[in-house]
């Protein structure tokens, strides 16, 4: 096999000469070439462009919003087994409309768990919604990353993200503790009260597939809410991102190149080291609020999971203002680690104490920061990979990691060690300490990436002579040739 860095590169000198929208129509570049070419040809106000954004806004965080919203309950095993397969047919098609066909779906199944008798039955609609599900996710980064600048990235993933339940925490934890109060309050004996949950939240999934299919935009060269004009506004946006639209030809040194990236790998140790606490939590969290003397009544349906709720959507927000604001994606999770093994070293150190049961509750509100690094993580994925089939290989790893770690979470806190748990709040904390190390590992890596690049681009002008202004028209000639982040000496990490 050729060496991909060799050949994308030869392919990258042979278009200074072609025809890029012969390339484009090849499946070689970004489909972003049938519709800005190889240079940028328009330019457009700053004025322009935030009018621009603030549309863009109005529709596009607030649909994938909806979309997380519906994941209200997390589903493993079709995770695992889709994961891969439905980020590569996502690629085929448009990623909008087979997002929404997938939220659809889903709905109709999970209405159907309110008619399903066996347990056989049951596992099969539970792993059918995996693999509906599978693709959200994935899906959701990849269209942020084609709308939005580098800087502008991780405020947008942590709007939808912040919805999410990440089954202790989040805006759909407050929500579903409302419901839960208001569906205790039934006395019919139409249908069972857990049957009217699946038939409320199906429903609700149909109406967000829909509105997915008819208003979320596949990428910039498809959005339909955009005039012509501003579609090219939107590409000429983030052109000097180097991070590309689209590609639907599916490239197998990309992949190879994801696998191959130790950056990845850091990634999935990232995430499973988020994910393992989120499982454990989403199974045991009452259990262990009942451990420090609280009885389960108004207090834990309604009060307790909105105040955590509360404390991971806030901490969610600051991390992905921060994170924009300061061109970062690695300091924010240690913002967001920080508290909670704070939390689980209060729960740790005063279990058993007297009159520390108000300290006990105010550790399980602080432990709930740490789902925000998992929003960081997928900000980070979506400004520090370039390249279509790479993109879509690491959101694949990325989600399969996830469910995997929820699984493993399920492990943590044995029956043995009721009611404390000591042994598995301590794992916990201790893998939040040793996920501080690998994110200041990960930033570091990208740091030093950045030197190297800036060094041999440094090079590469003195080497051809060229002036700034050639230099800028050389970086407008790599943004859509679907390169990925290694091959393009013009694409710059985000520590």
């Amino acid at each position: 096999m050729s060496d991909p860095d060799n050949a994308m590169s030869d392919l990258a000198e042979e278009m200074k000469l072609s025809d890029y929208q012969s390339v484009a129509r090849a499946d070689y570049g970004d489909e972003a070439l049938r519709l800005v070419g190889k240079e940028r040809t328009q330019e457009f106000s700053e004025e322009y462009n935030k009018k621009l954004r603030r549309k863009l806004d109005t529709v596009i965080p607030p649909i994938c919003a909806l979309v997380y919203f519906t994941q209200y309950l997390l589903v493993r095993n079709g995770f695992l087994v889709f994961g891969f397969p439905t980020v590569y047919v996502s690629q085929k098609l448009r990623v909008a409309k087979y997002l929404g066909g997938n939220v659809i779906l889903w709905g109709i199944i999970l209405m159907l768990h309110a008619v399903t008798t066996s347990f056989g039955g049951f596992f099969a609609l539970r792993f059918l919604l995996g693999m509906c599900e599978s693709c959200v996710a994935p899906v959701l980064i990849l269209i942020i990353s084609m709308f939005y600048k580098k800087d502008e990235q991780a405020t947008r993933v942590s709007w939808f993200y912040v919805t999410l339940r990440n089954r202790q925490n989040g805006l759909a934890q407050i929500f579903g503790g409302f419901v839960a109060y208001a569906i205790s309050f039934y006395e019919g004996n139409l249908i069972p009260p857990y049957k009217i949950v699946y038939l409320v939240l199906g429903g609700l999934a149909i109406g967000v597939g829909t509105v997915v299919i008819v208003w979320l935009p596949d990428s910039p060269v498809h959005a339909r809410i955009l005039a012509r004009e501003e579609r090219i506004a939107a590409l000429e946006r983030v052109r000097d991102d180097q991070g590309g639209t689209e590609n639907r030809r599916l490239k197998k040194d990309q992949i190879l190149e994801a696998l191959l990236d130790i950056r990845t790998w850091l990634i999935v140790l990232t995430t499973l080291m988020t994910s393992i606490p989120i499982g454990a939590l989403g199974s045991f969290s009452n259990i262990i609020i009942k451990g420090f003397g609280y009885t389960y009544g108004l207090f834990n349906v309604l009060v307790r999971p909105n105040a955590s709720g509360a404390v991971a959507a806030i901490s969610t927000l600051i991390c992905g203002w921060y994170s924009d604001r300061k061109g970062e994606r690695m300091v924010p999770i240690v913002f967001a680690l920080v508290p909670a093994i704070v939390g689980w070293a209060v729960m740790i150190g005063l279990n058993g104490k007297p009159h520390g049961k108000g300290a006990l509750l105010f550790g399980t509100y602080l432990v709930n920061t740490f789902g925000s690094a998992l929003s960081s993580v997928y900000a980070y994925n979506a400004s520090n990979t370039s390249g279509h089939t790479k993109k879509n290989t690491i959101n694949a790893i990325t989600l399969v990691s996830f469910a995997l770690g929820n699984i493993i979470g399920t492990e943590v806190f044995q029956p043995k060690d009721a009611p404390a748990y000591i042994p598995g709040k301590i794992a916990i904390m201790v893998l939040l300490i040793a996920e501080l190390f690998i994110a200041f590992l990960l930033r570091s890596i990208n740091v030093r990436l950045n030197t190297g690049k800036r060094a041999r681009l440094a090079e590469e002008q003195r080497h051809h002579g060229w002036t700034e202004s050639e230099v800028q028209k050389e970086r407008e000639r790599h943004e859509f040739l679907d390169l990925t982040d290694k091959q393009n000496i013009f694409f710059m990490y985000t520590a």
